[in-house]
């Protein structure tokens, strides 16, 4: 194995499970053409994996063999080195608040940053750029609240409503109440007209 492949292998090694390793992390080693070949080749040897584009991270040894790193550890990892906001997409939310009983097939994400896919292993998650005031509560029980009525639509939103205000706590509920000019009109007028709101 090259020194190169060995110093990529070493900073994956000291990461975090889903910690993300980029060529350009490592110019000061090589060309990029050499970084390039020596990356494709540790994916190559299943001791990487190429999660997108000019995007890798490095496979967990577990007790029943390898897989790729967790959706949660790679999504913590994209937040930390982009500073970008990173939440779960309205289906997703909609069933943790017990709105719904179906759970969501395909793992979307909604993000602050650019739209893209992350390949861990034959899972396919993706990352979709998300409106202002989706992201606006980030990952608070409100901003969970608002993505998922956004999912249930206008005409689930009154029921919805009803059990979010007793599910909510107290301060959430009046953060989702207090955010509704930056929500679109028909979620705006429901959560308005929620009796004893």
């Amino acid at each position: 194995m090259s020194q190169l492949a060995q110093a990529v292998l070493s900073v994956a090694q000291s990461l975090p499970e889903g910690g993300l390793l980029s060529p350009k992390e490592f110019l000061h080693l090589g060309t990029r053409a050499a970084i390039d070949q020596t990356l494709t080749r540790l994916t190559k040897e299943g001791l990487l994996l190429r999660v997108g584009r000019g995007v890798y991270a490095l496979p967990v040894q577990g007790r029943f063999g390898v897989r790729p790193p967790s959706t949660e550890s790679v999504v913590e990892a994209i937040e930390a080195a982009s500073g970008e906001v990173v939440v779960p997409s309205g289906a997703a939310e909609a069933n943790a608040l017990g709105l719904t009983t179906q759970v969501p097939i395909k793992e979307i994400f909604l993000t602050t940053g650019p739209s893209r896919r992350l390949h861990l292993g034959h899972r396919v998650v993706e990352l979709k750029h998300g409106n202002r005031w989706q992201m606006s509560m980030g990952k608070r029980p409100a901003g969970q609240a608002i993505r998922a009525l956004l999912w249930l639509g206008p005409d689930q939103a009154p029921a919805a409503l009803q059990t979010l205000h007793g599910v909510l706590e107290t301060q959430e509920w009046a953060a989702m109440r207090g955010a509704r000019n930056l929500l679109p009109s028909w979620m705006a007028k429901a959560v308005s007209e929620v009796p004893g709101g």
